[in-house]
């Protein structure tokens, strides 16, 4: 199964108002696993980035001014999600930009889901956790992965976070850790408890014989001999403690 975990910033926060993407940062899993391969490109949107979008991402007027637009890297990019599921945090809100640029190139290439399936991690998030905070930071926090990089939100960066998020979050961990304190004294009970299951009989517990305890006190006999500290066993067994 290929998987693209994908992440843009923008201008600011409304296509309808004119906003577009300056970044988008895609990487490749292949199985569950990072593959290594990556699709990262900064674009020139042609209209100033707002202060309030600035100070999120820290992408400068400046900086975008010689950087390609959405049209000369738009082939590339569909051919780097075709096919895949696209994992996105707040989906709506990415796809939402991607279309509105797909649309302002005359339609040709239709909308984003078109060329892709997609994967709102955001939305899964809070089927998994109802009432609690869900946004990518919080995830980090929540299932361990380290975003101590993430001082200014980055396309690229904020996919491969999110890939690790993703994984963390569909590969079981929470429900191993959820409710674990109250779990363990119902666990260490039922594993005091006999267990027996229907349709099956009893196992057997097959005893040592003569001759295979008398080569078990052999080797242990060897072990006296032989080690520094002696065998802990013999010395556990003149105690009574071994038995």
């Amino acid at each position: 199964m290929r998987q693209v975990v994908l992440d843009t910033e923008t201008t600011g926060m409304d296509p309808a108002q004119g906003h577009r993407i300056i970044e988008i940062g895609c990487v490749e899993l292949l199985h569950r696993r990072p593959t290594g391969r990556h699709f990262h490109r900064y674009l020139r949107p042609d209209r100033a980035v707002d202060l309030g979008a600035l100070e999120v991402h820290g992408i400068t007027d400046a900086f975008l001014a010689d950087k390609p637009t959405f049209a000369e890297v738009v082939e590339e990019f569909l051919a780097f999600v075709k096919g895949a599921e696209v994992i996105i945090h707040n989906a709506p809100f990415d796809v939402a930009f991607l279309d509105h640029e797909l649309q302002l190139l005359g339609g040709r290439y239709g909308r984003f889901e078109d060329h892709c399936r997609v994967f709102d991690t955001l939305a899964h998030a809070r089927r998994l956790h109802p009432g609690q905070r869900n946004s990518l930071d919080a995830l980090c926090r929540r299932y361990g992965v380290d975003n101590s990089r993430r001082e200014l939100h980055g396309a690229l960066l904020d996919a491969q976070i999110l890939a690790e998020v993703y994984l963390a979050m569909t590969g079981g961990q929470a429900s191993l850790l959820a409710g674990l304190e109250e779990e363990a004294p119902r666990a260490a009970a039922r594993a005091r408890r006999p267990r027996r299951r229907e349709g099956r009989p009893p196992l057997r517990v097959i005893r040592a014989g003569e001759a295979e305890l008398a080569a078990h006190r052999r080797y242990l006999e060897r072990l006296e001999e032989s080690g520094r500290e002696g065998c802990l066993w013999l010395r556990l067994e003149g105690t009574g403690e071994g038995a």
